[in-house]
């Protein structure tokens, strides 16, 4: 039945009559996506989901997909067809994971060609295709519009474009390793697959896969505008340059991109690698054949340990980001006043800023106040750089930063962050003068790494409100937060710092106040048995190297040099005054420390890092040390659950895997240390 609806491409005091066709509902579901044809023979397809508030393909959106797209292609009156989405913030976001994890093999080999075989045919259409991307268009998202002719995308903030598979254990499967170097050619599709960015539009459009950036409200009107000259072939010729297919050039550029990989990955993730063998080899073959390929290469990958646990990590951290306590009301912070000038205070400053929280970053002298304010400039420019943010988005930031050494009133602030020294006299006396100058309900964070809150909280009124916020160094890279809690907190407080943490877009962990939390008492046994190896003749590098092979990003004595001797050796102190029984025992730390050995701050640790040189590790691998320093990791974190510091497993594998970069394709100490026993 043909009826008239709104055309959201035309003026509003335009009268043209639209004819919605191809109605696809059936009784068991709603339908997923909506078809209108306009006057000017121009198709609209609307992906809009039911029930939530994200588009993600499952074996039944793509289903109605297909049946769409066949009765499409079937109309000669058709010129073009724009594909967009009615999600606030999601164009498409991909494949649903929690559907098709449980699926057994030949249903995903099933479920992995209906996707390739509905993208072919959407590739194949007689029409000019364009992708109207608004939000995020991952995954899946960004496969449909591959096969599109044309990707405008809009210019907002939620709005990335990418292939993150490679996060997940898993490649493209429907079509982004076959399309992707056939468009923009294999070097720029290496990059993009084998690391699984996501990209800004603005970014997107300069590595070519994306055609256009306008501004949303205009996103329908310009893509209505190609339309015509697209129906008439005039669109330019973007395809990669032809010397990126021979063969030879196709091996030189592979066997670099394994080579850098395998440096930054030292080769322990299947995924990538996977991917750049199926990107490369499918450059040679015909469409039809780079699909079966990557199609197998996604089977195999998909049956492996590493990807269910990778997936499994990718839900505890969306459930993490997402979900609130169950009890409690989270208040909303508008305003926060940032205690301590020095690198983790003007770092968090620079986060709260640059996620729209006006933040006041105070030190007791002017000169410490100017240092930190720069200090948050040069982070701010840093995002720009890394195109992170925008220059407007830089501008910004930096607007919502003030400063003052003053002792100025803070009632009209909702959390106030203490990222002072790391001494817990000095704390109770900046929570006191605090307290004196907030509101009753003001929330006072400190960001200790390892003293005890509840002590902390006596010293104040209203010690309901005191919480930890252990923020990670470089904040502006680390993705956690460690929420800290003690027996006197309220549901509210605890709900708001919960909330305001994962709107500032990082990862909060509530744990119970115990010495070290979670992830420094999880990590200090281990760094102290290092250190104690290479008291009893280790060499610095044999044990850094073990640890390398394992997965971590870097040996547990140069990690030991970035974090500061002194600073490791006060918390190590906090906990040997708390485990005595269980902490290795070695005073080398302190000795080092005596000697002006203070790590990367200093020049000298266990590294020279007097040179512009970075420490180099190579050498043999011991894995007696390697067991031995990672199973210290796991009892560690399971006394932790035993203890109940944490409520679950999972959200102490969490907690490592992002606050220590514990590998990921490990699961987790806890993981580890199960399947260690199977």
């Amino acid at each position: 039945m043909n009826s008239i609806v709104l055309d959201p491409t035309q003026d509003p005091g335009q009268d043209i009559a639209l004819r919605r066709v191809h109605e696809h509902k059936t009784a068991s579901a709603p339908a997923a996506f909506r078809f209108e044809a306009d006057g000017d023979g121009i198709g609209w397809l609307t992906f809009d989901a039911p029930n939530g508030s994200v588009n993600v393909f499952n074996e039944a959106t793509l289903r109605e997909l297909d049946a769409r797209l066949e009765a499409i292609e079937s109309d000669p009156s058709l010129k073009a067809l724009v594909i967009r989405s009615a999600k606030e913030k999601v164009f498409i976001a991909g494949a649903d994971l929690k559907a098709i994890r449980a699926l057994p093999p030949a249903r995903l080999e099933t479920f992995i060609q209906l996707g390739q075989s509905v993208f072919s045919r959407l590739a194949a259409l007689p029409m000019p295709k364009i992708a109207a991307i608004h939000g995020a268009c991952v995954g899946g998202g960004m496969e449909l519009a591959l096969a599109c002719d044309y990707r405008i995308a809009s210019d907002t903030d939620c709005t990335r474009l990418g292939l993150p598979e490679v996060q997940l254990g898993l490649i493209p499967g429907w079509g982004g390793t076959t399309r992707l170097p056939r468009m923009i050619g294999l070097p720029k599709a290496l990059d993009l697959i084998v690391s699984g960015r996501l990209l800004k539009p603005d970014h997107a459009r300069k590595v070519g896969i994306v055609d256009e950036v306008v501004p949303r409200e205009h996103l329908e009107a310009v893509a209505k505008k190609w339309c015509e000259p697209l129906a008439r072939n005039q669109k330019k010729d973007s395809r990669p340059a032809a010397w990126t297919t021979f063969p030879i050039i196709r091996r030189f550029i592979c066997c670099k991109a394994r080579r850098d990989l395998i440096a930054k990955t030292r080769g322990l993730y299947a995924a990538p690698l996977m991917a750049l063998k199926v990107a490369t080899r499918g450059l040679g073959m015909s469409i039809d054949q780079s699909l079966r390929f990557e199609r197998e290469a996604l089977l195999e990958l998909a049956k492996t340990g590493e990807a269910a646990r990778l997936i499994d990590l990718f839900f505890r951290k969306e459930e993490a980001s997402k979900k609130l306590p169950a009890t409690g009301t989270a208040l909303p912070v508008h305003h926060a006043t940032v205690v301590g000038a020095g690198v983790m205070g003007a770092g968090i400053a620079q986060w709260l800023a640059s996620r729209g929280v006006h933040a006041l970053l105070t030190d007791i002298s002017t000169d410490a106040v100017a240092k930190g304010l720069s200090k948050v400039s040069s982070l701010t420019d840093e995002g720009v750089k890394r195109r992170v943010i925008t220059k407007k988005e830089a501008r910004e930031t930096l607007d919502r930063v003030a400063a003052t050494h003053e002792k100025v009133p803070l009632h009209h602030h909702q959390i106030v962050i203490e990222a002072a020294t790391e001494s817990m006299e000095v704390k109770k006396k900046i929570f006191a003068d605090l307290a004196s100058r907030s509101a009753p309900d003001t929330i006072l964070a400190t960001n200790t790494s390892a003293l005890s809150v509840t002590e902390l909280a006596k010293s104040v009124p209203h010690s309901e409100r005191v919480i930890g916020l252990h923020f990670f160094n470089p904040v502006h890279r680390m993705p956690l937060v460690e929420i800290i809690t003690h027996a006197g907190n309220t549901p509210d407080v605890i709900a708001t710092a919960v909330a305001f943490v994962q709107r500032i877009g990082k990862t909060p962990v509530v744990v119970k106040d115990s010495p070290g939390f979670v992830v420094n008492r999880v990590l200090m046994p281990y760094l102290l048995e290092a250190v104690r190896l290479h008291e009893s003749g280790v060499r610095v590098e044999e044990i850094d190297l073990a640890m390398l092979e394992f997965g971590m990003p870097m040996g547990p004595l140069r990690l030991l040099d970035e974090i500061g001797l002194d600073v490791a050796a006060h918390v190590g102190r906090t906990m040997m005054a708390a485990f005595p029984d269980r902490l290795p025992k070695t005073d080398l730390l302190d000795r080092m420390v005596a000697e002006g050995k203070l790590g990367k701050k200093s020049g000298r640790g266990f590294y020279d890092h007097t040179t512009k040189q970075r420490p180099h590790v190579s050498g043999e691998l011991n894995t007696e040390i390697q067991e031995r320093l990672a199973m210290l990791l796991s009892e560690e974190a399971k006394r932790c659950l035993d203890e109940g510091v944490a409520a679950s497993d999972g959200e102490i594998d969490l907690a490592m895997v992002l606050g220590t970069g514990y590998p990921p394709f490990r699961g987790g100490p806890l993981q580890y240390l199960l399947e260690s026993r199977l």
